[in-house]
């Protein structure tokens, strides 16, 4: 797990400058073994289930900040780290039972926490930046380099709403509707787009005298700033061509109801040789 993000506190400030020191990791004492951190690292995508969690420093740092200058890797169950598990949107539909339809991806579906550390011990040979902030606006600009060129994997999640929205206008019966096929095109144009910029970042990259290529610097930025737009507005077309039962679907549970359940069934029926589930999947 890559820890960059650290919670910041006062935009306007450095790490120095904040009234609570702790708003981003740094070092709070050392011995002849290795070095303290305490601090915390929010928004950690797959932490939980990573072996080994990589801290770095998130932010261009100056001479005053060298107990933030750090790097160093610990075991993701290392001795004063708490997870705080972070929440989302359906969570309490998952509570109710729905675990099959309401649910998603049961075994692999993606989760974040916040990472709090209390005097977490590295040893000195875990420890690969130690006070030389002056490589912090360095590093933090070649990880962003490779994890926004990295950001063409939401394609893949595009490819699915895409192929779930085409489905859905075919259980409707108007796959053939000329605005709805204007409306897939559009959501294909906008993924396929991403997913060029990602592509050509790491056609374009270039060989490093350490050896280590680095993809494209320009082109990386453009694949997260399309990123940032175009994947709200494919979501916006395909609840578009879903219709409003997309956010007012009864749950799981509710659809399993020995009462409701068969109302349900009678009521959401798309075109014929369409089951009922599958719509509601």
């Amino acid at each position: 797990g890559g820890a960059m993000t650290d919670p910041k506190g006062d935009r306007s400030k450095g790490p120095s400058e904040q009234d609570d020191p702790d708003l981003f990791t740094r070092i709070v004492d050392s011995d002849e073994k290795g070095v303290y951190v305490s601090g915390a690292k929010a928004h950690q995508t797959g932490c939980i289930n990573s072996h080994w969690i990589i801290l770095m420093p998130t932010i261009r740092l100056t001479q005053n900040d060298k107990e933030y200058a750090i790097v160093g890797a610990i075991p993701a169950d290392v001795k004063g780290l708490t997870y705080i598990y972070g929440r989302q949107s359906c969570d309490t539909r998952v509570m109710e039972g729905g675990g099959d339809i309401d649910l998603g991806n049961a075994k692999f579906g993606g989760q974040e926490a916040m990472m709090i550390l209390d005097r977490v011990f590295i040893p000195w040979d875990k420890l690969f930046m130690n006070g030389e902030f002056e490589f912090a606006s360095m590093l933090v600009e070649r990880f962003a380099c490779y994890h926004r060129r990295s950001y063409v994997c939401k394609t893949g999640l595009g490819d699915v709403l895409i192929g779930a929205a085409a489905t859905i206008a075919d259980y409707n019966g108007v796959p053939n509707v000329s605005h709805i096929k204007d409306k897939i095109i559009e959501m294909t144009h906008l993924n396929e787009t991403i997913f060029a910029a990602g592509i050509a970042s790491s056609h374009q990259g270039h060989k490093m005298k350490s050896g280590v290529y680095l993809n494209d610097d320009m082109l990386a930025q453009v694949c997260k700033h399309n990123v940032t737009r175009f994947p709200y507005e494919i979501s916006r077309l395909a609840q578009d061509i879903a219709g409003g039962l997309m956010v007012t679907l009864p749950s799981e549970k509710d659809f399993r109801h020995p009462e409701a359940g068969p109302m349900l069934k009678k009521y959401l029926v798309g075109r014929k040789g369409v089951d009922v589930e599958n719509r509601m999947r």
